[in-house]
């Protein structure tokens, strides 16, 4: 796809000065320089142009805000002096993959204050001796290169202020700090329940020892009101139902059966 047909389709109806980040890695360029772009994307932070057979940048189009430029895996071996000219504030820049092969190439970058990480990967000029200590002493204002700064220290993985890695981080925190709030409410809820299924127990164990009180106490006025029927019973009733509930017969019917 043609550079200028993927600007429009990355627009969507846009304006292009509504557009803080433009990819147009793998399209095809014009003859090797870069088309439809202009400084009508004043508010352009990241410009990503991977891949698409550049060999020169001159026509790059005046970026006040943009920081971060992709420009690795293309063909592009100097005129580096416009970036200074056209994209003053830029801090990241990637010229991995490129036809840079020596160190004076890269010496108009000396014009750009706020440029702190460099990647050349898979340039030329990275197999020159001492290429690390040059090109720190050329560009002092430079953090990193090539993912590593002068005491051999990794660069993280991303810049946050570039890539809004910020809010990512900062959406982490907070989720971390939800989910041991969660923990806390799901503790608390588990104390609860332990806590009510202790009271029922009691109030059980409770309502049973009260019914066996109650049973004893009914079996007890059962007692008393049985003792109290033989009292109201006539005394010859009454020995008679004593004689059955020991169950012996009566005297007197075994002297009887003795006369016959």
């Amino acid at each position: 796809m043609e550079m200028e047909k993927r600007l429009t389709l990355e627009l969507r109806n846009k304006k292009p000065a509504e557009v803080k980040e433009l990819v147009l890695d793998n399209c095809r360029s014009d003859d090797g320089k870069i088309v439809g772009l202009s400084s009508d994307f004043e508010n352009l932070e990241f410009l990503s142009m991977i891949n698409v057979n550049l060999l020169f940048v001159s026509n790059l189009p005046k970026l006040n805000k943009l920081r971060k430029l992709e420009l690795s895996d293309n063909r592009i071996s100097g005129g580096l002096e416009v970036l200074a000219e056209r994209t003053p504030n830029l801090t990241h820049l990637n010229l991995s993959g490129n036809k840079i092969k020596d160190i004076n190439t890269l010496e108009p970058l000396k014009k750009l204050p706020n440029l702190h990480s460099l990647d050349l990967f898979n340039c030329e000029v990275t197999m020159l001796i001492n290429y690390r200590e040059s090109m720190f002493a050329l560009l002092p204002q430079l953090t990193y290169l090539d993912g590593f700064d002068a005491d051999d220290q990794e660069a993280p993985d991303s810049d946050p202020e570039v890539d809004g890695d910020g809010l990512d981080d900062e959406y982490d925190e907070n989720g971390e700090e939800g989910e041991e709030e969660d923990d806390d409410e799901e503790d608390e809820l588990d104390e609860e329940v332990i806590d009510d299924e202790e009271e029922d127990e009691d109030d059980l164990e409770g309502e049973e020892e009260e019914d066996g009180v109650d049973d004893e106490e009914e079996e007890d006025e059962e007692d008393e009101d049985d003792d109290e029927g033989e009292e109201d019973l006539p005394q010859g009733e009454k020995r008679k139902r004593d004689l059955d509930d020991e169950g012996e017969e009566d005297p007197e019917d075994e002297d009887d059966e003795e006369d016959d």
